[in-house]
């Protein structure tokens, strides 16, 4: 693949990248659904490139077709290959020898090494560190935590992401081979650890599930403390299985996440009608 760095006469202006940045950003989960994803996304983002670069209408139907193909990744760090793929139009534009299917091998080749570095990065890791600080100052009911994170988050993905689409429009194919080579598996490696440690972090600070069950002998006193001999045993020992039950279900049993907190419910409501739980709530 030849790089689509060029000296031709046509050049994306800054304010046509900007317009076609943010909408990616507003709208890369356009019409989404099952059968095309985030396509009609993509394909809206790269409008005013198409425009820009081709004035024929005709020309224009031609480039576009490019993008009909269907693409779905990490929408954060997806905005690299829309910028890369920009400076890949604008090469083609120019009478570099890029066809729409050199286009499209490069967006497919790209979709899973994103999706594998941005899940494990921002859901993994960024999104569980900025809500765990959030969680600490919302501590008696403060808004304070909210207004953290709805504040950082919008301006770390906004900013985050024009970034990534200009630094993907300024590399063009160069980026390509980080991506897809030796050193971006390392680094998607490198990530899903620290995004596992981090999870185990956020897990052990803020999940706790401890059981109230007490036996009772005939004068009413109590011989078995069950939480305490668990306690004694291996502090946490409920926490991890129902975390343990959680994972088996959504990865092995591919149970959504809405239907696992529908089943934690039922068994929630189970273990406080036998006694095993105590909700602490008064009447």
């Amino acid at each position: 693949m030849e790089t689509t760095q060029n000296t031709g006469s046509k050049k994306i202006d800054k304010k046509t990248l900007s317009h076609s940045f943010n909408l990616w950003f507003w709208g890369a989960l356009t019409c989404f659904s099952q059968e095309h994803m985030q396509t009609f996304g993509y394909m809206s983002s790269m409008l005013p490139i198409i425009r820009k670069l081709y004035p024929k209408h005709d020309d224009q139907v031609e480039a576009i077709q490019a993008y009909t193909a269907f693409f779905n990744t990490n929408p954060m760090l997806g905005s690299v290959i829309v910028g890369i793929t920009a400076s890949m139009e604008e090469a083609r534009a120019n009478g570099k020898e890029i066809q729409g299917d050199t286009i499209n091998d490069m967006r497919a080749g790209l979709m899973g090494p994103i999706a594998g570095i941005g899940d494990s990065l921002i859901d993994g890791t960024l999104i569980p560190i900025l809500l765990g600080i959030a969680l600490g100052m919302s501590t008696d009911g403060s808004p304070i935590g909210a207004i953290f994170y709805i504040v950082v988050w919008v301006l770390l993905a906004y900013f985050g992401q024009r970034f990534l689409y200009f630094r993907g429009y300024s590399l063009g194919d160069k980026a390509v081979g980080f991506l897809v080579g030796k050193q971006g598996a390392a680094v998607r490696y490198a990530i899903s650890i620290v995004g596992s440690m981090v999870v185990g972090g956020v897990l052990a600070s803020w999940v706790n599930v401890t059981t109230s069950l007490k036996l009772r002998g005939a004068n009413g006193k109590v011989f078995l403390n069950l939480q305490d001999k668990i306690d004694s045993i291996y502090p946490g020992l409920l926490t991890v299985i129902i975390t343990l039950f959680c994972w088996w279900l959504m990865s092995r049993k591919h149970v959504s996440a809405i239907w696992t907190m529908l089943i934690l419910v039922v068994v929630s409501f189970i273990g406080v009608v036998c006694g095993f739980f105590d909700p602490g709530l008064s009447y």
